[in-house]
This record gives C-alpha cells, sequence and structure tokens, in this order.
C-alpha cells in the first residue's frame, strides 16, 4: 500500500532559516528517484538544487516560484510504495532530514499526534494547498517564562541582542512556533513605529488652538510616485545586511600605496610563454597576499566582541570579490597558503564560473579569513572597500596602467598600480597594516622579493 510522505525544506546550513523557490523541476505526477533534486531555491548565500530523500510520485507542491518559505515548511509530498525504514535512504546530509531510518520513525510520532489532537490532514493539491500551508501557519504561543526560546538560528538570536529584544515575548511564525527572523524585525518595525506615534502625541499643541483655531497637522511625506522598488533580500539583502554590520561594529582604516608593477606583468608573461597551465594575475597577487599574511599574522584574524580576544587565525582561506548578475559575492578558496600559482588560478577559475552561473554552495562562500579585491576590473584606479566581516583586513587592487614614473633615477613609463589595504584598527596599528601594504608593494616591484622570503 503506498504511504504519502512529506518532505519539508531542509536546514541548508550556515544559520539559513529561509530560502526562496526559484524553480520547480519537477511536476505534480512525476515519479522521482531517491536524492533526486526536485527544486532550486536561492538563500542568502547561494542558488541550491535540493534533492528529495524519497523515492516515488510527487503528490502535491507546495509553494510557487518566486515564493519564500521557512526552513521546516512543506515542499512537496510524495507517495511511496513501501515504507522507509529498511537499510535504503537518503545519501544526503542536509540539516533536516538523515540518511537512515530516525526520519520515518519522526513521521510516525507526527502523524499520532495529529490523530490524538484531533486534526486529521487534508491530502493537498499541486495549487490551492501551497497558499493555504505557508500563509497561514498554525499559531504559537509564546514560549514560558521558565521555558526554552524556540530559536534555532544564532543569527536571529543576535539580532535580538544586538536592538534589545525579548525573545520571550514574541510568537514564532515557523514551523512549530520556531522565532525567524522576520519575527525579529517585525518586533523593531512595530517598536519603531509605536515610538513614532508616542513622539507625535507628545507635540506641544499649536498657538492658535486655544482660540478654536487649531493649525492643520501637517500632511505625511508623498510616497515617491514611479521608479522601481527592488527588495531587499536573497544576495542583495544578505549583502546589504553583511556591509552595515561591518561598518556599525567594525573600527576601520585604510592605508595605500603606489607600485611599479611593470616586472611582476613581465614575470606573468614570461611564466606564461613556458608550456602548462596559463598563470592569472589574481594567482599571482593571492600568492604575494599569503606570503605577506605570513609575515603579519595580524591580519589574518577575526575578533570575539563577547570574549573580548582578538582570535589570531593559522590557516588562510582568502575571499576575493567577485561581481555576478545576482550581486557581489566572496567566495572562499580554502587553503590558499598551500597552494601553488598553478592551483590557485584553477580554484578562481572554478569558482568565478559557479558565482556566474549561480551555483556556489553556502559553504563556497562563508568562513573567509581575508579577502583581495580586484576593482582595477572596473577601470577604477581605487577604492576604500568595506571589511568583510568578521574578518579583520581587505587588500584593493587597482587598475594597472601605463603612468609616468622614476625608474633608475630616469624618468619612463611604467606599468604603475594603486594599493590599498582597509583594515580592522582592534587587530593592529598603523605600523603593521603600513609593513604589510609596503612588503606587497615590494613583491608586485620585485617579485624576487617574494621568491626570497618564501
Amino acid at each position: 500500500m503506498a504511504q504519502v510522505l512529506e518532505f519539508k525544506l531542509p536546514d541548508l546550513g550556515e544559520g539559513l532559516t529561509e530560502a526562496e523557490i526559484v524553480r520547480w523541476l519537477v511536476q505534480v505526477g512525476d515519479v522521482v528517484a531517491v536524492d533526486q533534486p526536485v527544486v532550486e531555491v536561492e538563500t542568502a548565500k547561494a542558488m541550491v538544487e535540493v534533492p528529495c530523500p524519497y523515492g516515488g510520485v510527487v503528490t502535491a507542491r507546495f509553494g510557487e516560484e518566486g515564493t519564500e518559505l521557512p526552513v521546516g515548511a512543506p515542499l512537496l509530498t510524495v507517495a511511496v510504495g513501501e515504507p522507509e525504514d529498511g537499510p535504503e535512504g537518503s545519501g544526503n546530509v542536509l540539516v533536516g532530514y538523515g540518511t537512515q531510518a530516525p526520519a520515518a520513525r519522526r513521521r510516525r510520532v507526527r502523524a499520532a499526534t495529529a490523530v490524538a489532537d484531533g486534526h486529521a490532514r487534508k491530502p493537498a493539491t499541486a495549487d490551492a494547498a501551497p497558499h493555504a500551508r505557508v500563509a497561514a501557519p498554525p499559531a504559537a504561543a509564546p514560549a514560558p517564562a521558565g521555558g526554552p526560546v524556540p530559536v534555532i538560528s544564532p543569527l536571529v538570536r543576535k539580532l535580538a541582542r544586538d536592538n534589545d529584544v525579548d525573545l520571550r515575548q514574541l510568537t514564532g511564525s515557523g514551523p512549530d512556533g520556531l522565532i525567524l527572523r522576520a519575527d525579529v524585525e517585525n518586533a523593531l518595525r512595530t517598536r519603531t513605529a509605536r515610538a513614532g506615534t508616542a513622539a507625535e502625541q507628545a507635540v506641544p499643541t499649536p498657538a492658535g488652538a486655544a482660540d478654536g483655531h487649531a493649525s492643520a497637522a501637517p500632511a505625511a511625506a508623498p510616497r515617491a510616485e514611479g521608479g522601481a522598488r527592488i527588495p531587499l533580500k536573497g544576495v542583495r539583502g544578505a549583502v546589504a545586511d553583511k556591509l552595515s554590520r561591518s561598518r556599525r561594529e567594525i573600527p576601520d582604516a585604510t592605508c595605500w600605496v603606489d607600485a611599479d608593477a611593470t616586472e611582476l606583468m613581465r614575470a606573468r608573461a614570461a611564466m606564461n610563454a613556458t608550456s602548462g597551465a596559463k598563470i592569472s594575475l589574481l594567482a599571482l597577487l593571492a600568492r604575494i597576499c599569503t606570503a605577506a599574511l605570513a609575515r603579519f599574522p595580524e591580519l589574518n584574524s577575526t575578533v570575539d566582541t563577547e570574549a573580548r580576544e582578538i582570535v589570531r587565525l593559522d590557516r588562510v582561506h582568502l575571499g576575493f570579490a567577485a561581481q555576478t548578475d545576482r550581486g557581489l559575492v566572496v567566495p572562499v578558496v580554502r587553503d590558499a597558503h598551500t597552494r601553488d600559482a598553478e592551483s590557485l588560478t584553477a580554484e578562481f577559475a572554478r569558482l568565478t564560473e559557479a558565482a556566474r552561473t549561480g551555483t556556489l554552495t553556502p559553504g563556497e562562500l562563508t568562513g573567509g579569513t581575508f579577502t583581495l579585491n580586484n576593482y582595477g576590473v572596473f577601470g577604477v584606479d581605487g577604492s576604500t572597500p568595506i571589511i568583510n566581516h568578521p574578518e579583520a583586513a581587505m587588500l584593493g587592487v587597482g587598475r594597472i596602467v601605463p603612468k609616468p614614473w622614476v625608474h633608475e633615477g630616469e624618468l619612463a613609463v611604467r606599468q604603475v598600480v594603486q594599493l590599498s589595504l582597509t583594515f580592522d584598527h582592534r587587530v593592529c596599528d598603523g605600523g603593521t597594516a603600513g609593513g604589510f601594504l609596503r612588503y606587497v608593494a615590494d613583491c608586485v616591484e620585485q617579485p624576487a622579493v617574494l621568491l626570497r622570503t618564501l
């Protein structure tokens, strides 16, 4: 006898609490195999294809393309021929559904609870049910004073703590009363609106009111007409939140220097003249960065504000800024300090292509310890970049262009680049930052310096 199983949006990791349906990969009535991707979703980190842990016939889908669902909300139901308690099961490791029988046991517990409460679950349809299920989640009472607060995301807890929001006073809109980021944001908006109303009521009465001729209240500012309103969500929303947090929390400073990159460009041309893989300029700059971080490890660190400690990191996970159609993303090259120029070139190319196609995984977009930002590709000379929180520094590289330069005592036309370093002033002072930047510039001007220090 067929058994209908419900597959819910799993926890995609990195503290993400919701995802937007971008594209359904299956239709109602389709036969799916275990671990077959069934939907493409966009989180605040990346585009992700979500595989289904059940094999069978799709009987319903929940949510249309463009709908944002919280973690734990139903995605689809699948009719399977046999229960999934045997040795076979999903091999996926996304948080929220397992690889063996425990998931089936949890389903039976939920089913028993539904019967005990007297609420039989009605069969879902492909079109009507999604809106009912998503738009009207079951109400949940605030957590009791002595009980646990239903929050699983550290990001939600941090947002509430930073804004003095008492999570025990909130009613979660997620599954089983789970408090989501949207619930905290709604509480903040309500608090702001109440503060504004109180301020308006406290305004003194206009002079004309005493004789019965009260001045007309100033009209609210008209909403701007025309133009487009673009929601700050997905990648763009995540970038906005992270940059705002960086500027709010990090006391940053920037120093810069011009460097003669002629010899670096010649060295790259000589390397690429030989047979083998071509070496990118970004890879050479990355090698210089990792060598500089070995000499100035203060800049490969992060600040633990709660413990009031600087955490100096022993591995370099190098992020690099990549502009895509979906916005700015920062893929991360793991263990960049162990890679040579050829390996770095290959990894930069792979991650750049994944960024362009929107297939970067959350793990490829997090965990960076230092960022290299080559904004010279936009045709600009300099910038004061915002640090990629929670890192401590970012090296910016402008365009390399012919400029007049004094070389060996004579005026010559050389390939000149501006380098800038934005750093967290809590982890080091200007002397360390200047030493790091000067070493980078020396390696750009004389690549042999790098060879001598490796």
